[in-house]
């Protein structure tokens, strides 16, 4: 092709393609007391800029604020312990529940937070609470700047075992869960077990329907684990039980960084076994029925209709 045509007609039919690749790592570590001044964990995930401590904005669900009364106090402790790595910009108290996720108004609450506070892409927003509010934090934190750093604080069974593992957030419109998110890989998780230990009866049991489903699809011993001890559940014997949402939040993990699609880019989601219905029974309700309660029924539901059809 002579060089002297015109560019558009030299390149009509040609293309440039390569694939893409992000080296990004997913880090999740289990434990207890992050916020302790002697622990490090969550200040070396932090890092600092060459000329001194980057900015931090943390975000609290202000059930776990109330259950917690000190929570604002140790935070504050433990920036001053680890000033040399982060400054404290604001910590901001937001709604948790699937209410914050349906308006606007938790997620625009944080970004004017955001941008008031002179967060940028190489500050951090570290949010603690339940899976909603995780969802609204990361839609957050992935749409300003087109990603400001975020580490996850799950507060609940239900985050600490799944969703706070995942690399999904939103918020929900037009009656529709999630119809606004984005993939986005967090700095890091912290599961902390402290904070387990305030969740409502109903919370505390309603997390484990994500470790059933994901133990069906999974692994076969470990859902055979699960329901030797599903009676005892409601006891809340940690030593017991953590073992259980820590394996769940493991096959989540695997799932993720091992199955190949982590931005579920194609038609299978294994891991939304039981959701299509669980989300319709959500927004039915007014989403007075909790995620994890839906998901229970979910499974049941994708159960008995694979039986009846024939597929187990």
């Amino acid at each position: 092709m002579s060089s002297s045509q015109p560019i558009a007609a030299r390149l009509g039919v040609d293309r440039l393609e390569a694939p893409v690749t992000v080296g990004t790592l997913h880090r999740v570590y289990f434990g207890s007391d992050f916020l302790s001044a002697e622990n490090v964990t969550l200040s070396n995930l932090i890092e600092p800029k060459p000329d001194g401590p980057t900015r931090a904005l943390f975000v609290l669900d202000q059930s776990l604020s109330t259950c917690w009364p000190d929570l604002e106090e140790r935070i504050r402790e433990y920036q001053a312990a680890h000033a040399d790595r982060f400054t404290l910009t604001r910590i901001l108290d937001l709604p948790g529940g699937e209410a914050s996720k349906n308006s606007s108004r938790a997620y625009e609450a944080l970004l004017q937070a955001i941008n008031d506070e002179g967060i940028c892409r190489q500050s951090y927003v570290v949010a603690m609470g339940g899976g909603a509010l995780l969802d609204v934090a990361g839609y957050a934190a992935s749409t300003s700047h087109r990603g400001v750093r975020l580490i996850r604080f799950p507060t609940t069974t239900l985050s600490q075992g799944d969703s706070g593992i995942g690399v999904k957030n939103g918020i929900n419109k037009f009656g529709k869960k999630n119809f606004l998110g984005a993939f986005d890989v967090p700095i890091a998780v912290l599961n902390d077990e402290k904070y387990l230990t305030t969740l409502s009866d109903r919370d505390w049991r309603a997390g484990f329907s994500e470790a059933v489903k994901v133990a069906l699809i999974k692994d076969g011993a470990f859902y055979e684990e699960v329901e030797k001890i599903a009676s005892r559940v409601m006891e809340r014997d940690h030593d017991l039980l953590m073992p259980i949402v820590h394996r769940s939040a493991e096959l989540h993990f695997r799932h993720i960084v091992e199955g190949g699609d982590p931005f579920e880019r194609t038609v299978a989601r294994p891991l939304d076994f039981g959701h299509w219905s669980a989300h319709k029974i959500e927004q039915m309700s007014d989403f007075s029925v909790l995620h994890g309660e839906a998901v229970a029924t979910g499974v049941a539901l994708d159960t008995l209709y694979s039986a009846t059809a024939g597929h187990l």
